[in-house]
């Protein structure tokens, strides 16, 4: 399967549409609600995931990229797909008629993912868009409601230049007269996204407008919504950024609590709604590894997610001196990601994961030493965190991100160490 990678991203829906009609198409056999946005796509997936089985659903949840198991891709119930269910899936999969051209691996991983879904019987699946919406191999759905988390410049090369362009593509799950939740903020975008809304007939709910938080402490805030007031909900996930993550969550159980003509409204109370919040983790954003000195992943990969995470440092990690372990794609602003980041660190490892779009960190070490003194190279991941580990003390802080390959390299290396 690895191997399909060398026939690139090939966007379009034929087919996949071909592959589902040849194993009988799986995707019809269960209920589901599509993902789509820029960054926080498999946060909003999963929590939403662990609501609906805190609630009693049987429900399969598809993301990507793994970190460190292609199985972490598909899950039932927050249990991953075991290998002998890949290879079944697999080969359920080999044996489709699929056309002219060869599936790529996302094809043939979201063909996967739907053929066990409709075998195992999941009632709802969560299903993350790969990269786009519009064209996307997850876009042959009928789901009960569309999230659009946010949106900012990213896959330029298949998606557009601009806000707009790129709205406009990820607008492209939006179905006829299916709710839409979203988390953009930009004017351009929400136009954009409301025109595609109004000419499908799909009612539009906007975080900010339609639905709103309230912070407290901590990971605490106050839920006012569509037709509910949730108080005091706590998250286990960290970040201000995740507070506006989980009010699009809570917008679309709002959502399935109401039902359509075509899904029968869901029974969601208050209770499993808690459960699911607190309960939630996703490997790799924010994730602590360990106290003493402290280690945090996280994948932040593009300019805004760096921010979320720049935030989050200078309010919780003030107190500690900061060693950041890093490496970035070649595609990505890595001068503005740096910069950003390294605004509170004391010094830079600087790596490069295994995948062949990794940045060479010699092109990435001139712009780190402008914003601190001590920058080092290590290339491979596991020797760049065994090196920090080496060289901090106990009152110190690691923080490893920049990609989400060098975060699932770096969870590999602690997997084999027992940390995790």
């Amino acid at each position: 399967m690895f191997a399909l990678r060398r026939f690139g991203i090939i966007l379009g829906l034929e087919t996949i549409k071909k592959i589902l009609k040849s194993i009988g198409n799986p995707q019809e056999r269960f209920a589901s609600v599509h993902v789509a946005g820029t960054n926080g796509k498999g946060s909003i997936a999963s929590c939403l995931a662990t609501v609906l089985q805190a609630a009693g659903y049987r429900v399969g949840l598809y993301t990507s990229p793994h970190l460190v198991r292609f199985n972490e891709r598909i899950k039932i119930n927050n249990r991953e797909i075991s290998d002998q269910e890949v290879l079944e899936a697999y080969k359920a999969v080999r044996e489709a008629e699929y056309g002219d051209r060869e599936p790529t691996f996302f094809e043939y991983t979201t063909a996967m993912a739907f053929y066990y879904f409709g075998r195992c019987n999941v009632e709802w699946a969560i299903i993350e868009t790969g990269m786009g919406g519009r064209m996307d191999a997850t876009n042959i759905l009928n789901p009960a409601v569309s999230v659009i988390s946010n949106l900012s410049l990213e896959h330029q090369i298949y998606l557009g230049n601009t806000l707009s362009q790129i709205s406009a593509e990820k607008g492209g799950i939006i179905k006829h007269a299916t709710p839409v939740v979203t988390g953009v903020k930009q004017k351009k975008a929400l136009s954009v996204l409301k025109n595609i809304a109004d000419s499908k007939s799909a009612s539009l709910y906007r975080f900010g407008g339609d639905f709103k938080v309230r912070r407290t402490k901590g990971n605490r805030f106050s839920y006012f919504g569509l037709d509910h007031a949730w108080r005091d909900l706590r998250i286990g996930l960290k970040g201000d950024h995740q507070i506006e993550n989980t009010a699009i969550v809570l917008a679309v159980c709002e959502l399935l609590m109401k039902g359509s003509d075509n899904v029968p409204a869901l029974d969601i109370q208050l209770k499993p709604i808690r459960e699911g919040l607190e309960k939630n983790r996703w490997p790799g954003r924010l994730e602590q590894i360990q106290e003493a000195p402290l280690v945090i992943l996280d994948g932040a990969h593009n300019l805004s997610a760096v921010r979320n995470l720049s935030k989050y440092m200078a309010e919780n990690l003030s107190h500690r001196r900061i060693t950041l372990v890093a490496g970035i794609l070649d595609d990505k602003l890595y001068e503005s990601m740096l910069q950003k980041l390294l605004i509170n660190c004391s010094r830079v490892i600087l790596t490069q994961s295994k995948i062949d779009r990794s940045l060479e960190p010699e092109k990435m070490y001139p712009i780190a030493k402008r914003y601190v003194p001590d920058v080092t190279i290590v290339h491979d991941v596991g020797k760049a965190v065994q090196h920090a580990l080496q060289t901090v003390s106990p009152d110190e802080a690691v923080c490893i991100a920049g990609s989400l390959y060098v975060v699932g390299e770096a969870r590999a290396f602690f997997e084999e160490a027992g940390m995790v």
